[in-house]
């Protein structure tokens, strides 16, 4: 009797690691989740005096979305700002976002779609017209994330950029 009560203690203890385990590893196997450096060296920008001076973000992917802050320094040298929360269903996000303090009025929403583990669609929008979409892929490695971005800006320049950044 004894014996039968520790197997069964212990079938339940291995069912709970079990389990607890592969949550762990469903939160932290995004390999977008985490923190990324813009590799100024690596990308290139179209036009050339639009590429910002410096950019770190920082993803949170959960089931179904994501969060996400940048902060960076644009190609005048304000210190710039965003931040929102998406879901990847395709649908308009609000996006905030400040230069040197102030409002940014170049865009007011984002949408995400997830593709598949590695790679992800956004379209940058302003004023429910959409501006360029991006094409973001990661490595299989997890070390380096691409994204091309392609449209216009709120200014109507047209917009062809291929930035490259790595995880931190």
């Amino acid at each position: 009797m004894l014996a039968l009560r520790r197997t069964r203690t212990l079938g339940w203890v291995l069912v709970i690691a079990v389990g607890w385990m592969l949550g762990l590893s469903a939160q932290a196997g995004d390999p977008l989740s985490g923190t990324w450096k813009l590799n100024l060296a690596k990308s290139k920008y179209s036009p050339a005096n639009l590429a910002p001076k410096s950019g770190t973000t920082t993803f949170e992917v959960s089931q179904g979305g994501i969060k996400t802050a940048t902060d960076g320094v644009d190609s005048q040298g304000r210190v710039t700002h965003t931040e929102y929360t998406a879901t990847f269903d395709g649908k308009d996000y609000p996006w905030k976002g400040t230069i040197a303090g102030k409002p940014n009025p170049n865009q007011d929403a984002v949408t995400w779609k997830k593709i598949d583990d590695y790679t992800y669609e956004l379209v940058n929008k302003l004023k429910g017209q959409v501006l360029t979409t991006q094409r973001t892929v990661v490595s299989r490695d997890g070390k380096t994330r691409t994204n091309t971005v392609t449209g216009k800006n709120a200014q109507g320049q047209t917009i062809n950029n291929t930035t490259v950044h790595e995880k931190q």
